[in-house]
């Protein structure tokens, strides 16, 4: 599914013009349990907007609610300036990819593809091209006469978007598509849908709790939390300047360095923190190994683990009783576990945060 090799065809002329997708304070209660809790957000025509966050933070009912089907408690959901709240799925044109890929086992892959058309005001040698283009497009042309058992897992992966985009709908929605793959080809597949998804320039709402594959896919990110949305932006912006603690915590990888500032907060003699700031963060790559203390703030720490990353090292460091991950592009070859050396960093590179969690923004 290369750029190089993917035919052009009439599926890559998708209206993007079409208008918002927008939910409006929706809320989903199950009895006394709130799953969802007062989402809004307005998703721009042909853009791909992940909803990310943690198992249970209510990001697939939040999906379910916009394919209808659950219906919200509360709440509003606009599709193309249309209220859609209550509408029945096959009446919102909308086509859906889930976690278990829900193919037809008994069915061919071209009668699988042809599913989804059978209702369509189509004649067959119709159906037939829009059948063809799609395997062209995703390249599995030679597996239309294959049944799913006969394929790989991301070959099913394959069929299974295929069935989703043949009809032409006006919104994508993805259930953690990606989730029955191993690791390789999970990134090999996310770049591919990536791809797909800009050529045929369809609106796409994409759900998924791993944030490395959020941040590689998404045009924004809406990162939720106990059934509300804590921060949307790009994945830079969400990267750069989270909003909160729970934010900078749950977006990167290693995971940020926090330290109370009620601690041992000799590291930060010369940073000044906010006069409101109980916490501090640094992340890991803003650490850097300082020899001869040339960054604005250096400290000694002692290397207590050394695990290589491929194009770099992750250390594990005991700074005067304080744990930290320091990622480091180079390391010497003669230092390792149990060597103590001067690590430094940016006063720039430290985000402070309140009582409440939330980043203090200083003026």
């Amino acid at each position: 599914m290369s750029n190089d090799s993917a035919p052009q065809s009439g599926l890559a002329t998708a209206d993007t013009t079409a208008g918002q997708t927008e939910l409006v304070n929706v809320r989903k209660e199950y009895g006394d349990t709130v799953a969802v809790d007062g989402v809004s957000v307005a998703i721009e025509p042909g853009e791909l907007l992940v909803l990310l966050g943690p198992s249970g933070c209510g990001k697939t009912t939040t999906l379910r609610m916009i394919a209808g089907l659950e219906t919200p408690t509360a709440g509003t959901i606009r599709i193309d300036g249309e209220d859609e709240t209550r509408t029945l799925p096959k009446n919102r044109d909308l086509s859906m990819v889930f976690q278990s890929y829900a193919l037809y086992p008994h069915k061919t892959v071209r009668e699988n593809l042809a599913f989804p058309l059978a209702k369509m005001d189509l004649s067959a040698s119709e159906r037939d091209t829009q059948i063809q283009e799609v395997a062209n497009l995703l390249e599995i042309t030679d597996l239309l006469d294959k049944q799913p058992g006969q394929l790989s897992g991301g070959q099913r992966q394959r069929v299974a978007v295929g069935r989703t985009i043949v009809r032409k709908p006006r919104l994508f929605l993805m259930d953690e598509p990606l989730s029955n793959l191993d690791a390789k080809l999970r990134v090999q597949t996310r770049s591919e849908i990536r791809d797909l998804q800009q050529r045929l320039g369809t609106t796409t709402v994409y759900v998924t709790h791993d944030q490395e594959e959020a941040m590689s896919i998404g045009d924004r990110l809406a990162i939720m939390r106990n059934g509300q949305i804590e921060q949307i932006g790009s994945p830079r912006d969400v990267y750069h300047h989270p909003e909160n603690e729970f934010i900078a915590g749950f977006i990167g990888d290693p995971q940020i360095n926090f330290i109370d500032r009620g601690g041992d907060h000799s590291l930060f003699e010369a940073v000044e923190p906010p006069r409101a700031a109980v916490r501090a963060g640094i992340r890991p790559e803003a650490l850097t190994l300082a020899p001869e203390r040339t960054q604005p703030v250096s400290f000694e720490a002692t290397i207590t683990l050394v695990e290589p990353v491929g194009h770099s090292y992750e250390l594990t460091l005991d700074a005067g009783g304080v744990t930290l991950t320091a990622l480091i592009e180079r390391l010497p070859p003669d230092v390792g576990t149990g060597d103590t050396l001067a690590f430094g960093f940016a006063p720039a590179d430290v985000y402070w945060f309140d009582d409440n969690g939330a980043t203090i923004v200083e003026r």
